[in-house]
């Protein structure tokens, strides 16, 4: 029998990678997915990721078993991505971002998939408290309950949140051909 995330995360506490190994197995693809919407580019994630598995490794002690190992795993992820996001610097006019895989993510092949590239755009256009709230429950797919905990705010404001950033995206989309 396949141990539960909370053991694992106790094991991981205790000092064993393997457990480190099979939580990230678990949860790195919505984790990376739910990064690479808030990061813009495939690299920043990747790299965002790593750190968030090694704030997990550090940190498993603290896990109180209040929430679910999942919800943690993303407040963590999110505290990570923060910190990183903050202090990239601005790119300068002209100069490229650099990729580590140029290749289609998850998110990108979902959006493509869907026909979806004025949606990412529009996406894309919302204030960063709006994108985070449609980035936890459309790409990672937590519930509401779950994100609020995530960005610690209320859950009537993760529901404010995502009313205001569908009906921007709905709004950017009106008129344009956006197939269904």
């Amino acid at each position: 029998m396949e141990p539960g995330d909370v053991e694992l995360l106790r094991s991981v506490a205790a000092g064993d990678s393997g457990a480190l190994a099979r939580l990230y197995e678990r949860h790195s693809g919505p984790l990376f997915g739910y990064l690479h919407r808030l990061a813009g580019d495939r690299g920043t994630a990747e790299e965002i990721l790593q750190d968030t598995m090694l704030a997990v490794w550090r940190s498993a002690g603290a896990f109180e078993g209040r929430a679910k190992v999942t919800t943690w795993l993303f407040g963590v992820a999110h505290r990570q991505a923060h910190n990183r996001l903050r202090l990239r610097p601005a790119p300068l006019a002209g100069e490229l971002p650099d990729r580590a895989d140029p290749g289609a993510g998850p998110e990108e092949l979902a959006i493509a998939a869907a026909g979806g590239t004025p949606v990412a755009a529009a996406i894309d256009r919302l204030p960063a408290h709006h994108r985070d709230v449609i980035a936890l429950v459309f790409v990672a797919g937590l519930p509401l309950a779950d994100v609020a905990e995530v960005l610690a705010i209320p859950v009537g404001t993760v529901k404010s949140r995502l009313h205001h950033a569908r009906a921007a995206v709905a709004a950017a989309l009106v008129g344009q051909e956006v197939p269904e």
